[in-house]
């Protein structure tokens, strides 16, 4: 772990999570106060305690935008949400990003190696150190310590509450890395901290101990949809293990198609709806003050353009694929273009179309989930790091509200980043049955499907009477382009790497070719390696 702040007191954040609303809505505790007794020495040090648990998702550092808490990373680069979408999106048939940045080519190309990758090791690091922060809100919020300091059993009845949260987000990183990585150095609050070597946990017993920990936490979350905007419910952890089973054989060697049917069902029968627009999702009001887009999400990472400012996340969305010399481009409630992100043509053709485009520059297609914008684009660029326009444009993530106006900052994104949204388990269940899982039939799957291709296309015209498992996982393309999923769906489909699927650039080639299975985990970061002996590298590198 390369954290600069091994802190007693990990509750030392500076952050309000506005967006959160009002109980995690808290002063934070003073950063140069560094003792546990002086950090929890008030009722309200543990609600800030549990801000930092979350806020870990969406904050760098302790003192803005341009602050970080692992070293020799970039503050946005090694912000969760844009980590995320480095290794989940650039190497994938979805986008590519113009940037000449050592790591952003290897990413693009799946031509990285065990050597120092920032995108790569700053992923890392930033789980590694998001499970070392829950680790120590677990120990100092202990019954022990709590009796120690004499909290009033009201509290402490509240802190559990807080507790069981924590190890849900825990259990949310640690299936990230399960997913990423595999064989991690694994550490929980009962090891020692200081210097210390952790053991190294394989990928399938890693999957086991956080599948225990969220079956073992379900019944003490909140009911769905009762919680705080921004905090987890047990949807949350029924969406987790959804996604756990249907990657089950890819990350353990044993099918779990059933189990995650069982899980999502969970969701779908918990009270959620599909929001009527599905523009509104990725803008500045997709919030609790909107009804219409609280329905559909189940739990979000929250940004406020006041408060919670990164250079990562939705910020990065918003700006990345918007070309700040280009003043004819669409208002994205932010200031300027960072010259970035663009659609591969594999993620344009997914959606109905002839090529053309709108008074306004987008593309026309009768699927209004294509948020695409060609003006003064070529749709296939002859060159990944060269010109940015050589591609078509997102503007899927926005900065402007539904309703008119903009977010209240045009420098910092309030749009926040929908981890789990409902159609994910409609698309989870139909991919399941397809696969030969129990609980839910095909009539049923294709009922979910035609849910979200009738928002799709505003009428029934998009409906379908049958589909394959090609068919669902063009679908996710449609429904979840550039939210993160991209990588993990094409590894299930045994694509990612093999020739039997291709897109540009893919294996370095602009036709597209197939590269080592070794690329279907990331490496280890060589420093880590060099740093703990009892680590081994993944296979390949």
């Amino acid at each position: 772990m390369k954290a600069k702040y091994i802190i007693l007191s990990v509750v030392a954040a500076t952050l309000s999570l506005t967006s959160c609303v009002d109980n995690l809505n808290t002063k934070p505790l003073d950063p140069r106060e560094v003792t546990a007794d002086v950090a929890y020495d008030t009722p309200e040090s543990y609600v800030q305690g549990l801000a930092k648990v979350y806020g870990a998702l969406a904050l760098t550092g302790q003192s803005g935008a341009g602050s970080g808490e692992i070293d020799g990373a970039d503050p946005g680069a090694s912000q969760f949400i844009r980590a995320l979408w480095y290794l989940q999106e650039f190497p994938t048939d979805e986008t590519k990003n113009a940037w000449p940045d050592q790591e952003v080519p290897e990413l693009n190309y799946i031509t990285w190696s065990a050597s120092p990758n920032k995108a790569i090791s700053g992923m890392y690091y930033r789980l590694t150190f998001s499970v070392s922060i829950v680790n120590e809100y677990l120990r100092q919020t202990s019954p022990e310590k709590l009796s120690t300091r004499k909290v009033s059993e009201a509290l402490k009845e509240e802190i559990q509450q807080y507790r069981t949260e924590a190890r849900f987000i825990r259990a949310l990183v640690w299936s990230y890395a399960i997913d990423l990585f595999g064989n991690m150095p694994f550490f929980t609050e009962n090891d020692p901290i200081g210097k210390y070597f952790p053991d190294q946990i394989s990928r399938k017993d890693l999957f086991a101990y956080v599948e225990k920990e969220l079956l073992e936490i379900e019944p003490l979350m909140a009911a769905p949809r009762t919680q705080v905007f921004g905090r987890a419910d047990k949807a949350a952890v029924w969406t987790v293990l959804s996604r756990l089973y249907l990657n089950s054989e890819v990350y353990t060697g044993t099918a779990k198609y059933s189990e995650c049917i069982t899980y999502s069902k969970k969701v779908v029968d918990a009270g959620y709806g599909l929001t009527p627009n599905y523009s509104h999702l990725f803008m500045a009001d997709n919030d609790y003050t909107n009804p219409n887009t609280f329905k559909e999400m189940i739990f979000t990472v929250n940004f406020d353009g006041a408060h919670t400012q990164s250079y990562g996340a939705t910020t990065f969305l918003c700006v990345g694929s918007r070309s700040g010399s280009d003043s004819s481009t669409p208002e994205s409630g932010m200031n300027g273009g960072w010259d970035g992100n663009r659609a591969l043509s594999t993620l344009v053709d997914l959606f109905p179309n002839n090529d053309k485009t709108d008074a306004n520059g987008y593309l026309i297609s009768e699927d209004k989930r294509a948020i695409i914008y060609t003006k003064d684009r070529l749709k296939n660029g002859p060159a990944v790091e060269k010109a940015f326009k050589d591609g078509y444009s997102v503007y899927k993530f926005r900065n402007v509200k539904s309703t008119g106006g903009m977010g209240k900052n045009q420098g910092f994104a309030d749009t926040d980043f929908p981890l789990m949204r409902l159609p994910e388990h409609y698309l989870n269940i139909a991919e399941a049955v397809a696969r030969g899982g129990q609980g839910a039939t095909k009539a049923e799957a294709i009922g979910y499907i035609n849910k979200l291709r009738e928002r799709a296309y505003g009428n029934q015209s998009g409906n379908i009477t049958d589909y394959t498992l090609q068919f669902v996982l063009d679908e996710r393309g449609r429904e979840l382009y550039w939210e993160g999923f991209r990588r993990t769906d094409l590894i299930r489909y045994g694509l990612f790497t093999s020739g039997v699927y291709l897109w540009p650039w893919k294996g370095g080639s602009n036709t597209g070719r197939g590269v080592d299975a070794k690329f279907n985990l990331y490496p280890i970061p060589a420093a880590d390696i060099t740093a703990n002996p009892k680590l081994k590298q993944n296979p390949g590198y």
